[in-house]
C-alpha cells in the first residue's frame, strides 16, 4: 500500500529570477518503506521534503498522502491533518525549553484531547521503547544532543504518523549519537512498521535505509536498494555520490 505519491512535482520560486528548484518529480514511498533522499546543496532535496511536509506549496502536480491531497484542504483541516497524519524531526530538535521532555514528547497528544490515562499509557511505551524513561521531567537544557533528539522522535511517533519526515536528523550529533538515532530509526521502521523519509548529506546515515533517492538540479538522478549487507550499501552510497558530483562539502566526511 502507497503511503506517499508524488506526482509530476514542480515547484517554481519568482523572484527578479525565476528558480525551477524541482522538475517534473515522481515519488511513491510504501507503507513500512525507510526511504533517504540525497543531493548536492540546491538540488531540491530540502524544497521536496518542504512541499510533502506541507510547509511550502507546489507550483503543479501533485502530493498524495494516506489517499489525500493535503494541499486541497483549507487551512484548519490542513492544520489537523499535520498533526495526525505526519510526524517531523529536524536537525535542531526543536524542542521547546519552556516544556519538560515528557510534556515536549505529550504536545500532539495534548493538542489533539486525547484522554490522560491514553496519553500516559503511550507515553510510557514509547519512552521507554527510546530510552529516555528515565529523564522525562528533565528540562530541554539538561539533556544530551542524543537524548534531544530522542525526544523528538518520541514526539514525532507517539501519535502514530502515517509518514515521519526527517530533515538531516543526525546533522547536530557526534558520530556515536548519531548512530545510536540512526539505529533507533531502524527498529521503529522495523518493529512498528513506520514509514520514514530522511533527508540527509550523511551517507553514514543514509546507508540505515532500505532505498536512497538521489537528487540532481531538482530531477530524480538515482536510486538503489539496500541487500542486507550495510557496508555494501554504504559503498554504494558513496559511489553514486562520487558520479553525481557537487562541492566536497556538500557531504559530510565519512564516518564509519
Amino acid at each position: 500500500m502507497e503511503i506517499l505519491k508524488v506526482q509530476k512535482l514542480t515547484k517554481i520560486y519568482n523572484g527578479k529570477v525565476s528558480y525551477k528548484a524541482l522538475s517534473g518529480i515522481d515519488l511513491s514511498i510504501k507503507k513500512g518503506e525507510f526511504v533517504g533522499v540525497m543531493g548536492p546543496s540546491g538540488s531540491g532535496k530540502t524544497t521536496l521534503l518542504n512541499v510533502i511536509s506541507t510547509i511550502d506549496t507546489p507550483t503543479s502536480g501533485e502530493v498524495i498522502i494516506n489517499g489525500q491531497n493535503p494541499h486541497a484542504l483549507k487551512p484548519e483541516k490542513l492544520a489537523m491533518f499535520r498533526r495526525q497524519q505526519l510526524g517531523f524531526v529536524f536537525q535542531s530538535f526543536n524542542l521547546l525549553p519552556t516544556l519538560t521532555v515528557k510534556e515536549n514528547i505529550l504536545l500532539p497528544l495534548t493538542l489533539d484531547g486525547t484522554n490522560l490515562a491514553e496519553m500516559y499509557r503511550k507515553l510510557e511505551s514509547i519512552s521507554e521503547k527510546l530510552g529516555i524513561a528515565d529523564i522525562l521531567n528533565k528540562r530541554t537544557y539538561e539533556i544530551s544532543g542524543g537524548q534531544a533528539q530522542r525526544t523528538a522522535i518520541a514526539r514525532a511517533t507517539i501519535h502514530q504518523p502515517q509518514i515521519l519526515l526527517a530533515d538531516e536528523p543526525t546533522g547536530n550529533l557526534d558520530s556515536k549519537s548519531a548512530r545510536d538515532v540512526m539505529e533507533l530509526l531502524t527498529r521503529l521502521n522495523k518493529e512498528e512498521e513506520a514509514t520514514m523519509m530522511l533527508v540527509t548529506h550523511d551517507p553514514q546515515a543514509a546507508s540505515y535505509c532500505s532505498r536512497v533517492v538521489f537528487i540532481k538540479d531538482g530531477e530524480l538522478f538515482n536510486e538503489i536498494y539496500n541487500g542486507d549487507n550495510r557496508p555494501v550499501f554504504y559503498q554504494k552510497i558513496i559511489n553514486v555520490l562520487s558520479v553525481l558530483g557537487g562541492d566536497a562539502h556538500d557531504f559530510s566526511p565519512v564516518r564509519i
